[in-house]
């Protein structure tokens, strides 16, 4: 996909890797809007990187302003070329000890999200591939979690578990449509991801800019071409 001129929603977008996503296709031509809780920070965020960045407060647990978020959208730009479902948190401890409101705030977050964002963005898409014979890419942001179980991050494990056997699912039920999915499994990144979960982080980390480029480096594939997964790890986590 060519990204100059395309109309890309980045969720997350306030911060950690949402923001450096945002940057990169921005410097690729895209207009991007962000979504996030935090209006303060979107706003602070579009001082930083301009006026083809547009803000909308979303939380994303919530359909209905999931649904006037990407109406908006639509409103303003009349196509949705890129979802990027990159909102998530996580919140480590023994399962005995992880209270039922932070298991459900991670599902809602990392997995509820990714659904509502998706739903909205597809029948948008698959009129697009009607009109122009490519509907769009959908681009979800899991982790290396998603794909190796680990001691006292269940809740955490298994929201990106979930996320993976959603966009598998969803890549197979909407390819014919024109539309791609891929689902990328970074490893340790660093972001204030570690700081908010409490634990440490690897020495030698990947870095966020990096991650970004890999998300350009597969939205701009060529046109048949589809990466459903991929995984990316810091060569050296020990430095």
């Amino acid at each position: 996909m060519d990204l100059t001129d395309a109309v890309a929603v980045v969720t997350g977008a306030s911060s950690g890797l949402g923001t450096h996503f945002s940057e990169s296709l921005l410097k690729r031509g895209a207009t991007v809007y962000g979504l996030a809780r935090s209006e303060d920070k979107l706003n602070a965020l579009q001082n930083d990187l301009g006026d083809e960045f547009h803000p909308l407060p979303c939380d994303l647990r919530e359909e209905d302003q999931v649904a006037d978020a990407f109406a908006t959208v639509r409103d303003e730009s009349g196509r949705i070329d890129v979802l990027l479902n990159n909102a998530g948190l996580g919140q480590f401890g023994p399962v005995d000890e992880l209270p039922l409101d932070e298991w459900d705030q991670q599902m809602e977050t990392n997995l509820r999200g990714v659904f509502l964002c998706a739903r909205e963005v597809v029948p948008i898409m698959r009129e697009q591939n009607e009109d122009s014979g490519f509907g769009g890419h959908i681009v979800n942001i899991a982790s290396i979690a998603g794909l190796l179980g680990n001691p006292n991050l269940t809740a955490y494990n298994a929201s990106k578990f979930g996320v993976r056997g959603f966009s598998e699912s969803l890549m197979k039920e909407v390819r014919d449509d024109g539309i791609r999915v891929t689902c990328i499994y970074p490893g340790s990144t660093e972001t204030n991801f570690f700081d908010v979960a409490g634990v440490d982080m690897t020495d030698n980390p990947l870095q966020p800019e990096d991650v970004a480029a890999t998300v350009v480096h597969v939205l701009e594939s060529p046109a048949n071409h589809l990466i459903s997964e991929l995984v990316v790890r810091p060569l050296r986590p020990r430095g």
